[in-house]
């Protein structure tokens, strides 16, 4: 089949890190995944929640939104609606796990990360792009703790990434832009560390059932485009 872009089956779309794109946050990102945009921002505060409060450990959280006019119509904000969208606080809570997974929380201390993550442009892969995007933000401030001698040792303990995987008539495809992701019959997100271990999974059969064999060809897919969304992570936190 003929993909939009003219792309390959298993190719990425274009991808970009713009690093330092807000000045104040300890960390910031913005990140282009094709058409989709979201800006990271990184912000250290000297508290933690009150669960985590004199456990000697710091804690890492996000939270996600989408600019009304990121999409083809305009979306109301949450405050004009006085109510999360569920949506939001589905993907926000799937950040914070997948980036706390690669933090150590004890050599952090008693201080929190929040990553906001905000859309300014959809074209599918939005939960994705911020988790990758997140990273490299948060990847940012963990060092510039180290930087300031409030963290001995940087508390990044690892690096994480997500991309998403489809199954489009027949084919399988890497990193769906939305007009693939609509008319998809399966469509899954895979988050994984650079160790190729699995943080999250989650997979749907949007119309009907997949095989094990089809499972394992987006298993290897998102596998692949996590190893190259890795490596440019890798070059932007190096450059």
């Amino acid at each position: 089949m003929d993909r939009i872009g003219k792309r390959e089956f298993d190719e990425l779309r274009s991808i970009e890190f713009i690093k330092d794109f807000v000045i104040y946050p300890e960390g910031s990102v913005m990140i282009h995944m094709g058409n989709t945009k979201v800006l990271c921002n990184a912000s250290v505060e000297e508290r933690v929640p009150r669960f985590k409060k004199d456990s000697g450990e710091g804690w890492v959280t996000a939270e996600y939104a989408m600019l009304p006019r990121a999409t083809h119509s305009r979306t109301q904000r949450d405050i004009s609606r006085l109510k999360k969208n569920n949506r939001s606080v589905e993907i926000q809570r799937l950040i914070g796990r997948a980036l706390r997974s690669v933090v150590d929380l004890e050599k952090l201390g008693e201080r929190t990360i929040t990553i906001d993550c905000d859309v300014i442009q959809a074209d599918g892969g939005t939960r994705t792009a911020s988790i990758t995007g997140g990273f490299v933000a948060l990847a940012i401030a963990g060092q510039k703790l180290v930087d300031m001698g409030l963290c001995l040792e940087n508390p990044i303990s690892g690096m994480v990434s997500a991309i998403s995987v489809g199954i489009v008539g027949d084919q399988a495809l890497l990193d769906l832009c939305y007009e693939e992701d609509s008319s998809a019959r399966v469509d899954m997100n895979i988050i994984m560390t650079d160790k190729k271990a699995f943080i999250e999974v989650q997979g749907t059969g949007e119309d009907g059932s997949f095989s094990r064999e089809e499972l394992n060809k987006l298993l290897d897919l998102g596998e692949k485009g996590n190893l190259l969304l890795q490596e440019a992570q890798r070059k932007v936190l190096e450059g």
